[in-house]
């Protein structure tokens, strides 16, 4: 008997937003393998029976990319139907491609349930539209941190619209510096920490003082980077969602 592995997007961190699809997957599967950032409250959907894996992914924890992979496919082999619930969506820097390019190179089926990214989310429950007709009419999404330990190669940035950087906390002086080759010094930067949950904070500052504005304010990872004029939007649309209960 032949197992299945699911790779579901959770979303940013409000529970609320895993999509209709992922949520019945997770009712229905025989073992969770699941990352630090996915919010709890997702597993008291997970049946009785089922088994929940704590994946981890953060620095210094024990399992590598290897171990997971390795997890998933023993799970499959067992005839069992597995979760793998990601934080934000899969395939946005979330190693999906990686996972699922392994069970398929052993013969195990992957199926992709996409989630809403953080990269969007975020920003949208801190009042910034990552694009807009008066202000940006594209966005480009970039990680701060890249799997060979370099930061962001200024020839990804683009010179024009909204700019979004994930995992660049941790190296933020080196962030700073490649934006500054291709981008203004007095552009409006906002940063997102922990975005879509009850302890979202949102700080606002200039690009060429992005660096300074982590430290003084002791930002920490999970948090999102928005660069660019849509940033200023915030002050007309931020009212909306504290009605919703997310505030700075």
């Amino acid at each position: 008997m032949k197992g299945k592995v699911v790779l579901v997007g959770a979303g940013p961190g409000d529970p609320g937003l895993i999509t209709v699809k992922g949520l019945q997957m997770l009712t229905t599967c025989d073992v969770v393998v699941y990352d630090r950032l996915v919010s709890e409250e997702l597993l008291k959907y997970v049946k009785k029976e089922a088994e929940l894996i704590y994946a981890g992914k953060n620095l210094g924890e024990s399992l590598s990319q290897s171990n997971i992979n390795e997890i998933l496919l023993n799970k499959a082999r067992e005839g069992k139907l597995v979760v793998r619930l990601k934080g934000g969506d899969p395939y946005v820097f979330g190693r999906g491609e990686e996972e699922c390019s392994f069970l398929h190179e052993k013969g195990i089926d992957c199926e992709v349930i996409p989630g809403v990214t953080s990269a969007i989310a975020a920003p949208a429950y801190a009042g910034i539209p990552v694009t807009s007709r008066w202000f940006s009419s594209g966005f480009a999404v970039l990680t701060g941190s890249k799997a060979d330990g370099s930061s962001i190669d200024p020839d990804y940035i683009p010179k024009k619209g909204t700019l979004i950087i994930m995992m660049g906390i941790t190296r933020v002086e080196e962030v700073k510096k490649a934006l500054l080759q291709v981008r203004y010094p007095n552009e409006p930067v906002a940063i997102i920490e922990r975005g879509t949950t009850p302890h979202q904070r949102v700080i606002e500052c200039l690009l060429e003082n992005l660096d300074i504005c982590v430290k003084k304010n002791e930002i920490s990872n999970p948090a999102v980077i928005v660069v660019g004029e849509t940033v200023k939007l915030r002050n007309k649309l931020w009212n909306y969602n504290k009605i919703h209960g997310v505030e700075d």
